[in-house]
């Protein structure tokens, strides 16, 4: 059976709270059900609280946080104006493009722990304040 959709996504930190707090405001993704594992973490979800979509796995030292070979994790996103002013009020650098053909915008940003994250916006999306 070939794969039909995305599960979730997973990150390493040394400082899951902060990882945590970083998630809510930035994505409002939330902690909700997770098992109970022997190693500190979250399960993140949206509003609707479905489906955990990132899983967050702490302890981990500063060292091991470091790039792999997936690139950056994307997610779709709503109210472009506000994060791009969400962002630079945190001081946090982004890039922000229109997908060629598509007019898609595209918002990249890193997370605490180095992971690159990606929101995609409708095309209809104002983006003055970027």
């Amino acid at each position: 059976m070939p794969a039909t959709a995305m599960n979730h996504f997973t990150i390493l930190t040394d400082d899951v709270d902060g990882t945590l707090a970083f998630y809510a405001d930035m994505l409002d993704l939330h902690p909700g059900a997770r098992p109970p594992f022997k190693f500190p973490g979250a399960w993140l979800y949206a509003r609707d609280g479905r489906d955990p979509i990132l899983h967050v796995i702490g302890g981990k030292p500063k060292g091991d946080l470091v790039k792999g070979v997936i690139d950056h994790m994307a997610f779709t996103g709503k109210d472009l104006a506000s994060l791009v002013e969400k962002l630079k009020a945190r001081g946090i650098q982004y890039e922000l493009r229109r997908l060629p053909d598509y007019d898609t915008w595209q918002l990249f940003f890193d997370d605490p722990n180095h992971a690159k994250v990606e929101l995609d916006f409708d095309k209809s999306e104002q983006a003055a304040h970027a």
